[in-house]
């Protein structure tokens, strides 16, 4: 599972060093947030295409996956790619998926947490109400919880300890180091990070983001420029009952 990708420098950073950590970590299935990929803001349909050919098997996103209206068509015909399972209906995308790769099947959650955040549909409930119907076809479950604060996602990673396989943090792009496995044998992360560059203001030009605290005008961020890594985690578990055995946090 990989951080929030940000930018063209993150875009890049997959571009050189996915395909290689692919094959070190042996990995079978890859989760990639991607919703800041078109400029920090965003995902564009060709970054849903760069992402899948580099080897993202499902793309996850959160509050910005609306920023580019030409992916909403994509989103509407595409399960790989995904918006959070608690937007109110009717609206458009996926917020689940069930996606078969060698012999497994792998069960793929997008929500977004409502602490600090829009005020949308419970996560928990949203996730409850789909929870029954994924365990029937598979234990291998893997919720991206698009979430501000850290209460709000070890709230709802104790709150499917037992009955799903991860549940990983994205949105705040700065990775914490509380990665272990939970007592029913979830493993769980507060934020996976960014991928993107890490010498910044959660990925965006420093002298921008201090410039608005100064000035507490509502000026754009600015994507940072500059090297760039690739931050998640690797999980291991079995395969019959979905549980997890490890989980260690990288940043490549």
């Amino acid at each position: 599972m990989i951080g929030d990708v940000s930018g063209s420098a993150g875009m890049g950073a997959l571009f050189v060093g996915l395909s290689a950590l692919i094959k070190e970590e042996k990995a079978d299935f890859v989760i990639i947030n991607g919703e800041n990929a078109a400029g920090g803001f965003g995902i564009a349909e060709s970054d849903y295409r760069q992402l899948k050919a580099m080897g993202a098997d499902v793309i996850t996103s959160g509050n910005h996956i609306w920023q580019k209206e030409e992916i909403y068509p994509v989103l509407s015909s595409n399960d790989d790619i995904l918006r959070p399972l608690n937007y109110p209906e009717p609206c458009i995308g996926h917020g689940w998926t069930i996606r078969r790769k060698g012999q497994l099947d792998y069960a793929v959650i997008n929500a977004q947490g409502r602490m600090q955040m829009a005020p949308i549909d419970d996560p928990m409930r949203r996730i409850e109400q789909v929870l029954r119907e994924i365990r029937k076809k598979t234990p291998l479950i893997f919720v991206d919880f698009h979430a501000e604060t850290a209460e709000e996602k070890e709230a709802m990673a104790f709150f499917l300890d037992g009955r799903v396989t991860a549940v990983a943090g994205t949105h705040t792009h700065v990775q914490t180091a509380d990665e272990r496995i939970l007592p029913q044998k979830t493993a769980y992360i507060t934020d996976l990070g960014i991928t993107g560059v890490t010498d910044a203001v959660i990925g965006s030009d420093p002298q921008k983001s201090i410039e608005r605290q100064l000035t507490q005008l509502p000026m754009k961020s600015e994507v940072a420029s500059g090297p760039a890594h690739i931050q998640g985690v690797v999980i291991e578990a079995e395969t019959a009952a979905g549980r997890a055995i490890s989980i260690k946090r990288f940043t490549k």
